[in-house]
């Protein structure tokens, strides 16, 4: 907005390096530039103002699809002035010689006018087609249309007007019939997610009985190994104990071995002494006899000996000597 300083009969106006000012005398141009700073007589000039900076003006489109179907498209239009002097002739920039604001509303005649073709041009585009079809497509079909028709657009061309960018946010129908065509692709995400919900558990399951099938082969094969170490270890102890009762036996076999060698040589060499005796007259045996008897008594405290007992041995003994002599 220009500051307008007013001293007597003359005023002195600056105004923004983004803005145009035109000073009209007479109805003729007298000054027009960016950013001026001059003296004028307030009684016969006349100023107008522009905005020479990039605007953004908000449209909404509501319209129905070729099935009758509502839709409502949202976006925004940039633009700004390119010939500030043609449009000044078509749209009154007139501002207050005090206090430097707009007498009317010139930006929002502009924007009426953007609004007015992009509506025209998106209900068209939104009368083509069917909702379904409007929806698959998206919003870049109708930005390049509304680029396009603005870009072309005579009326903007006489104003003196550039578009230079179209944005649009939306283009969606009406909320009931949103969630009526979000119904399906719900579902079907749902059945998606019930599926794979499904899979999981089947998964677990699954691998909840590979690790019991595991658990249980381990087991058997525990119990199979535990078999096997019993079955050994009894034969480790049948062998053992065979082992014990064939060294029993050996060393059994050994003894009545050894005994039978003992007692044999013992019979043989009593047969080889009775042989020696077995020859003896009976006197020599007695004789014999009562002298080991005398060998293995201590003491005789009493010897009876009858005369008829010693006429006997007497007698005996002469016999028995011829023999001895003999066999000597």
């Amino acid at each position: 907005m220009a500051n307008i300083t007013n001293v007597g009969f003359l005023a002195r106006l600056r105004s923004d390096a983004s803005h145009h000012v035109i000073r009209y005398r007479a109805g003729k141009v007298r000054q027009s530039g960016r950013g001026l700073v001059f003296w004028f007589r307030p009684d016969v000039a006349s100023i107008a103002e522009l905005p020479m900076d990039d605007r953004e003006t908000t449209v909404f489109v509501k319209g129905r699809s070729a099935d009758f179907q509502a839709v409502n498209v949202q976006g925004a239009i940039g633009w700004r002035i390119e010939d500030p002097e043609r449009i000044a002739e078509r749209i009154d920039f007139t501002i207050s010689l005090r206090g430097g604001q707009h007498q009317g509303q010139p930006l929002e005649k502009i924007e009426a006018r953007i609004t007015g073709l992009v509506s025209q041009a998106a209900l068209d585009y939104l009368a083509s087609a069917d909702i379904r079809a409007l929806l698959d497509a998206g919003i870049d079909p109708l930005r390049a249309l509304l680029d396009k028709a603005l870009a072309a657009s005579p009326d903007l061309k006489e104003l003196g007007i550039a578009v230079v960018s179209v944005r649009l946010q939306n283009l969606a129908p009406s909320s009931e019939l949103e969630r009526a065509l979000q119904t399906p692709t719900f579902e079907a995400l749902q059945q998606k997610a019930d599926q794979a919900t499904f899979e999981r558990r089947a998964l677990a399951v699954e691998k909840e009985r590979a690790i019991a099938e595991n658990e249980l082969a381990n087991r058997v094969e525990l119990a199979r190994r535990e078999k096997q170490l019993i079955a050994e270890e009894a034969d480790n102890a049948r062998d053992r104990a065979q082992g014990v009762a064939d060294a029993n036996k050996v060393e059994a076999d050994a003894e009545a071995l050894r005994i039978r060698t003992v007692e044999g040589a013992r019979a043989e060499a009593e047969q080889a002494h009775m042989a020696v005796y077995r020859d003896l007259p009976p006197q020599v045996l007695l004789g014999l006899a009562a002298r080991e008897f005398a060998g293995k008594l201590d003491t005789i405290e009493h010897l009876n000996v009858t005369p008829d007992l010693l006429a006997n041995l007497l007698r005996e003994l002469g016999t028995a000597r011829p023999a001895l002599v003999d066999a000597g």
